[in-house]
């Protein structure tokens, strides 16, 4: 297998962040909610709804084809999400097994593994984050985990790969009670998983008392009716092990991204119900997946076509819809223009200027450039 120790390091680029009196405000709930669940909280925690970040869906080779994937994502700029699929592989010969990325549970064991195309990949970029005083953008790289088979020892696998990297890693303390929630121990890569409650067994409940977490589950979600109240879809309190919420985004258009329309104010509230509720109730949430691109392109790319909304302008509208409403990761295949809309690639010197500043000032021009269209058209479709 070869190895991808990287030589690129990533940019470190301007994050989206919301004005002081949104932080204020954000604060007030974050503490309330730590004060009802005995959380012990911590300042440099990036707590729900305090920035927007892009998420690199499918973030690995489909076989060999595709494999600059992550080179793409990170060369984005930091802080972003990366997603890594994950099924068992089976030498038929040995007899031996080990997690591979992979879109399909079924494999060929050509396939790259997770400790040589991300960890190893990142190692400079975390290694000179260590180094680095400056932390406010901690953690730099949210690693999404998405399991396509979960076979006992293919969870035990990951979680020795992951404790293999567990000064990278951000981590809390195993209590006794699950509904006790710990501080976080923020380190440059965060990792994210499903909501299985196989994961939560082995990543949860086999960690003795008093050793650290190092991923994190999603809170349980009910597909049954995708416009369902948010407390019907996420029915679960935040534990100390679930702490985020990962949804479709027909819970916000129910026909899907090939079907749907224009943009609608009803669709606004709906996603700001949605948003509104996670961050109350101390979750981070990711929506999956906003693609807007030509069908020659969403192939020649090896993109899902169920994520599709055929046209960039109408992905460009949903996208802003997002940060405006404060979406913690919006997934993605189109990295560099997702990229590009959040701001990452401005010149502007992160010595200069705030994060506050920063996300104060895009949401100012987004909220002018929607009224004057508003007025111009009486609509939220952007044109």
């Amino acid at each position: 297998m070869r190895t991808d120790n990287g030589t690129q390091e990533s940019r470190s680029l301007p994050s989206l962040w919301p004005s002081r009196a949104v932080l204020r405000l954000l604060a007030f709930l974050n503490f309330l909610c730590c004060s009802q669940t005995r959380q012990a909280c911590s300042a440099d925690v990036p707590f729900a709804g305090s920035r927007v970040v892009l998420d690199a869906l499918n973030c690995y080779p489909y076989g060999r084809r595709w494999t600059d994937r992550i080179d793409r994502a990170l060369s984005a700029g930091t802080p972003l999400a990366i997603e890594q699929d994950l099924a068992w592989h089976i030498d038929p010969q040995t007899g031996a097994g080990w997690s591979v990325l992979s879109h399909r549970k079924n494999t060929g064991g050509f396939e790259r593994t997770l400790k040589y195309y991300f960890f190893e990949r990142v190692r400079p970029i975390v290694e000179q984050a260590l180094l680095n005083p400056d932390r406010r953008d901690w953690p730099l790289i949210t690693l999404n985990l998405d399991f396509k088979s979960e076979e006992p020892e293919h969870l035990k696998a990951v979680w020795r790969l992951l404790r293999e990297y567990a000064d990278w890693i951000t981590s809390a303390a195993r209590l006794p009670d699950i509904r006790t929630i710990s501080s976080l121990d923020v380190k440059p890569i965060l990792v994210l998983t499903g909501e299985s409650q196989a994961q939560e067994e082995v990543f949860y409940h086999q960690v003795p008392e008093g050793d650290r977490l190092l991923v994190f589950g999603a809170t349980p979600f009910n597909p049954r009716d995708p416009s369902a109240p948010p407390e019907v879809l996420a029915p679960g309190p935040m534990n100390n092990y679930r702490r985020w919420w990962n949804n479709p985004w027909r819970v916000i258009e129910p026909e899907g991204q090939n079907g749907a329309g224009e943009w609608s104010a009803q669709g606004e509230a709906r996603l700001n119900e949605l948003v509104g509720y996670a961050h109350e109730h101390g979750f981070w949430i990711r929506f999956y997946a906003l693609n807007g691109a030509p069908a020659t392109v969403e192939r020649h790319n090896g993109w899902s076509h169920a994520y599709n909304f055929g046209l960039m302008q109408s992905a460009l509208t949903r996208w802003r819809a997002a940060i405006r409403a404060g979406v913690d990761f919006l997934s993605i295949d189109q990295y560099e223009d997702l990229a590009r809309e959040l701001g990452r690639n401005v010149a502007i010197h992160p010595d200069r200027a705030s994060s506050g500043s920063r996300m104060l000032k895009r949401r100012t021009a987004l909220r002018q450039t929607e009224a004057g269209h508003a007025a111009r058209n009486g609509s939220l479709e952007d044109h």
